[in-house]
């Protein structure tokens, strides 16, 4: 079992940057793969970026792609997501979850453990 706390979250201003992140407890995060999701105000969840449990392999939404890093240090027990040239439309709860496999997914069904979640607001 793992448990994940985040931080890092923030009230930015278009065009800026946040690095979140991810704490997971245990001694087994490197058989995690992890991913980041947000889900803002009436809409639902969605997928933002995941990796691989060795961290070879990423995986990113369209809606991120060339803005947003996901990276992972294993022997510290935590996970990363560098956001860069944040727009309004970022605004959003973000959520770690990790999932007991190999590599990347954006389901978040296939995530068994989440996080509390970290509030990212950017003004526009």
């Amino acid at each position: 079992q793992v448990q994940l706390v985040e931080s890092g979250g923030g009230l930015v201003q278009a065009g800026g940057s946040l690095r979140l992140s991810c704490a997971a407890s245990g001694r087994t995060f490197s058989s995690y793969a992890m991913g980041w999701f947000r889900q803002a105000p009436g809409k639902e969840r969605e997928f933002v970026a995941a990796n691989s449990r060795s961290g070879g392999s990423t995986y990113y939404a369209d809606s991120v792609k060339g803005r947003f890093t996901i990276s992972r240090d294993n022997a510290k027990n935590t996970v990363y997501l560098q956001m860069n040239s944040l727009k309004p439309e970022d605004t959003a709860v973000y959520y770690c979850a990790a999932r007991f496999a190999y590599g990347t997914s954006n389901d978040e069904d296939e995530y068994g453990y989440w996080g509390q979640g970290t509030q990212v607001t950017v003004s526009s």
